[in-house]
């Protein structure tokens, strides 16, 4: 208590006072906002999406509830992508080409080129475009590997035009021979991947036939060579592999022509010098050999083998009763 008789108020120590901040120099800039991140195609079509909603006969109650249908569309879709569950591929696909389709990028038109023997149906449908395709989730490179795929197109490309147009440019594979393999006949390329089934095409006619195991592999070597001898190609009827390592020649008339393993564009050139000179391809023969790089060996038919030994027996009577 002080003199007087009052109480003395508690002392408390005083506070040191806050230092006061250092003035901002007057040429110092200012930190500016970091600028925000470009919006994810997500968020660009929930946006669109929304303002379509919100603006049509659905109102805003019903454009809130599609929304959270299509976030779930989307979380779905992602979800089967990682665990490859198709069925559930195709139902999240479809329903977040559906959102997408109300936003405005449903695809509308197709534009096809290239295309000679396979159909714009086959194209769509390898490429898996359908009407409630959304242009979002055309992957350009998967359609094009999927079209790729077919046995008649070479090369493809795809290009997406935004919002809702794709253009599709194919460049289809050559009919280049007719392979024959265990009865079958098929259309091959120049890479022995076969095209289609053989048909009675009017495409198909003039191509060249190749017959047995491995003549898809090797079909270019033998066909370029013939088209260099058109002598000798218009009377091949077809070109036999044997053992995956020779050709024989089968022609129109039945005479079998052996080719031999290593110079094969020589024994060529040497066979249309004999037909040209002796008339060989059309004589009474049935094999022409020409394995042998020295000599050319052939095999008379049976007819002619008849007569050749009836005429070599006359002689040889001729010659006996000459001596006595």
């Amino acid at each position: 208590m002080d003199g007087r008789g009052r109480v003395a108020p508690t002392l408390k120590p005083k506070r040191p006072a806050a230092p006061r901040p250092a003035p901002v120099p007057p040429d110092r800039h200012k930190r500016l906002p970091p600028e925000p991140r470009p919006a994810s195609r997500l968020s660009l079509l929930l946006r669109r999406l929304s303002v379509r909603l919100a603006a049509s006969s659905l109102g805003r109650r019903g454009a809130s509830m599609l929304t959270v249908a299509v976030i779930g569309g989307f979380s779905l879709y992602g979800t089967v992508i990682g665990g490859h569950v198709e069925e559930a591929k195709e139902i999240g696909l479809d329903i977040a080409d559906a959102a997408a389709n109300i936003a405005g990028f449903k695809v509308v038109q197709v534009n096809l080129s290239g295309q000679n023997h396979v159909t714009p149906a086959e194209i769509l449908e390898a490429a898996g475009i359908k009407p409630s395709t959304s242009i979002l989730f055309v992957h350009a490179d998967e359609t094009r590997a999927r079209l790729e795929a077919m046995p008649w197109i070479q090369s493809a490309s795809v290009r997406k035009f935004y919002p809702d147009r794709i253009d599709i440019a194919i460049t289809e594979r050559v009919p280049f021979a007719l392979w024959q393999i265990n009865r079958e006949i098929n259309v091959i390329g120049r890479d022995g991947r076969i095209i289609a089934p053989y048909s009675d095409d009017p495409r198909y006619i003039n191509l060249p036939i190749v017959v047995g195991e491995g003549a898809d592999r090797q079909v270019g070597e033998i066909v370029d060579v013939l088209a260099r001898m058109p002598v000798i190609a218009d009377q091949v009827r077809a070109a036999i592999l044997v053992a995956e390592r020779r050709w024989t020649l089968k022609m129109r008339n039945g005479i079998d022509v052996r080719l031999p393993e290593d110079g094969l564009e020589g024994a060529l050139a040497q066979l249309a010098d004999l037909d040209r000179e002796k008339k060989l391809l059309s004589r009474d023969i049935t094999i022409i050999d020409l394995r042998l790089p020295d000599r050319v060996a052939v095999r008379l038919s049976d007819a002619a083998a008849d007569a050749r030994a009836q005429m070599l027996k006359a002689r040889a009577k001729a010659r006996k009763g000459g001596a006595t």
